[in-house]
């Protein structure tokens, strides 16, 4: 009986040590204020940082929180009530996990590196900057300087202008902003530093509806207009557009980004499937709501529908042109998923392209190891849905 007591102690010990490694408190970024990066509502901007160890002390690898945006004053508002729109609900603690985790078994190349978490409270992927505030509102359109700000905290008070190593990365709005940021991340570092951006399910498409209708382009319209965001858009992007607010989406902004670039996202990405494809004024009896809710549900119709949302995906992507220097994980799963999920990141049952996991083939292009350009078939069967 003892020795089981002993072996169930030594169990809870590790379960709550790695537990207890996973927690990185919360640092509210009071100073940026007097510099007017803030979040929507005025208060300052967030993050979580877990400092480097080892070999990784010089190497640094930030992660940009997603979670959509707002495109209207008052939508603006609800959202400054939240998480995604003030500081003052951001929990005073985060859990890192996945492309953040600090286990050697499972973040292998980054687990000891410097990592940090920017919380999204700005809601145009971290690319507003409007001066005036309305009193009406009290809306602060503020993303590019919160960016900005949390950047020369971490490069002159935390030591990242040391960089050996440097990755800006991203999920959803997040990973969007990874893109539109991806030069300027650039700039901060020395010629000899190794800088490289990813995009977790941040490829945003401009696709039509399933009525033929531009949805998704007026609505990122209306965000880069609320926020002011074209001057922070890729600059030979804008200067080319007749429209600078498609330089929001990344088929056309990245075309103009030099600083090598991995892509992940899932070809039916079920946000976008959600969202651009059949948003709710597209189907107002609901005939897609199953489909929607689990692609094994659609019909024949709808499944085709979703086989040339593919091949829209794709032709978006091409649309980059050739580079050796991108890398590529492109799924089948109906999903929107993040690489801070240690499932879908690296884990026993983690999505696979040519036998490796997302971690292996980020790794792997990261550090010139080897390409990875790869693309699953099309959807057939559940073996490439999640």
């Amino acid at each position: 009986m003892a020795a089981v007591y002993v072996v169930l102690v030594s169990l809870l010990f590790i379960w709550t040590t790695t537990e207890a490694n996973l927690i990185v408190y919360t640092t509210f970024l009071e100073s940026a204020i007097a510099k007017g990066a803030v979040c929507l509502d005025g208060s300052a901007p967030a993050f979580n940082f877990h400092p480097g160890t080892g070999s990784g002390v010089y190497n640094w690898l930030i992660q940009l929180q997603g979670g959509g945006w707002c495109d209207s004053a008052s939508d603006c508002q609800d959202r400054a009530t939240n998480g995604y729109g003030t500081s003052k609900n951001i929990s005073k603690i985060g859990y890192f996990m996945g492309v953040l985790s600090n286990d050697s078994q499972l973040n292998p190349d980054f687990y000891n590196w410097n990592r940090i978490k920017v919380r999204y409270c700005d809601g145009s992927s971290y690319t507003g900057d409007i001066e005036e505030v309305d009193p009406a509102t009290n809306l602060h359109f503020r993303g590019a300087r919160i960016f900005k700000a949390i950047m020369d905290e971490l490069l002159y008070h935390k030591g990242m202008i040391y960089a050996e190593n440097a990755i800006l990365s991203g999920t959803s709005a997040g990973g969007l902003g990874a893109i539109l940021h991806c030069d300027k991340f650039r700039l901060f570092f020395s010629l000899t530093a190794r800088v490289k951006c990813i995009s977790d399910a941040g490829f945003f498409i401009n696709a039509k509806t399933i009525t033929d209708e531009p949805h998704i382009k007026e609505y990122f319209k209306r965000v880069v207009a609320l926020h002011g965001s074209a001057k922070n858009l890729p600059l030979s992007c804008t200067f080319l557009s007749l429209d600078p607010s498609l330089c929001f989406f990344p088929q056309y902004a990245a075309q103009h980004i030099c600083t090598p670039l991995f892509i992940i996202n899932s070809a039916y990405d079920s946000w976008q499937i959600n969202n651009s494809l059949v948003p709710q004024e597209a189907d107002p009896r609901h005939v897609w709501d199953f489909c929607k809710g689990n692609i094994n549900n659609c019909s024949l119709s709808q499944i085709q529908t979703l086989q040339d949302f593919r091949l829209t995906f794709l032709e978006a992507l091409n649309e980059l042109g050739p580079s050796t220097s991108r890398g590529y994980f492109i799924s089948s799963c109906h999903s929107h998923k993040g690489i801070e999920a240690q499932a879908y990141w690296s884990y026993n049952n983690s999505p696979t392209l040519a036998n490796k996991t997302i971690a292996e083939a980020v790794g792997d292009w990261f550090f010139d190891r080897s390409g990875f350009q790869e693309i699953l078939s099309p959807y057939m069967n559940d073996e490439n849905v999640e």
